[in-house]
């Protein structure tokens, strides 16, 4: 049975949230604090994380940068109403969503199977799993490995997924907000500034490396394009 990581002090929270996750035929692990839940991920292995925003010890932001170190696990965080600048740094730092108190446990459940859909038909999930080459960039999707003149890029999920999406499409434009329906998978109602810090990041992250044949373009105002640079003749 898959485990359902709930990080959250408030008792009754927890409690409901338990009781869908067991419903929907997951295993619910509670965690009352930061550092608790943080034990819990190194020692046991989930299919989706819950992280309250406010905890002891460790708060959800610090929490959600941690793991993120060495785990694309889905996470997603819970919020206070109303406060937007959670819900930006939350998705800046590598959440995957998050839910707006308060909340029923139906609406838990309900982004908890859209991630989990989201994953199952991710890109790069194909049978064959042939990784894009590009030059001397290839990204493998299913090892979650990208490299440069076969030097590895350490990259968040979201910069892995932007990337591929961008690459896999090479030519095509995305909006701003084809890129947060695509990779975040809701409704945003923020601003789109996630997408463009999300792609300042990849950016600088592929600059560290020579690239002269491919680029991640921006056409302003409208979006973001991977593009192959031909040669001139």
């Amino acid at each position: 049975m898959e485990r359902i990581l709930i990080a959250d002090d408030n008792v009754q929270i927890t409690k409901i949230i338990s009781e869908f996750v067991k419903r929907h035929g997951f295993e619910p692990v509670v965690a009352y604090d930061g550092r608790q839940a943080l034990e819990f991920f190194h020692k046991e292995t989930f299919a989706v994380i819950l992280l309250d925003v406010m905890m002891p010890y460790m708060d959800g932001f610090a929490l959600c940068r941690e793991i993120r170190r060495t785990s694309n696990v889905p996470i997603i965080m819970i919020t206070a109403r109303g406060e937007d600048f959670e819900r930006v740094m939350g998705l800046d730092i590598g959440a995957d969503d998050y839910i707006v108190k308060p909340f029923s446990g139906e609406e838990v459940m309900a982004r908890i199977r859209a991630i989990l859909r989201r994953i199952e038909r991710a890109p790069g999930q194909s049978p064959a799993n042939a990784p894009l080459v590009f030059d001397n960039l290839s990204i493998h999707m299913a090892d979650a490995l990208v490299t440069i003149d076969g030097h590895p890029v350490s990259l968040t999920k979201k910069e892995l997924e932007i990337l591929y999406t961008l690459a896999e499409s090479c030519g095509k434009l995305f909006s701003r907000e084809m890129l947060l329906s695509l990779l975040w998978g809701y409704d945003y109602y923020g601003d789109s500034r996630t997408v463009d810090s999300h792609v300042k990041r990849l950016r600088v992250k592929l600059d560290a490396y020579d690239h002269p044949h491919w680029q991640i373009r921006t056409i302003w105002g409208m979006g973001y394009k991977f593009e192959v640079i031909e040669d001139e003749e």
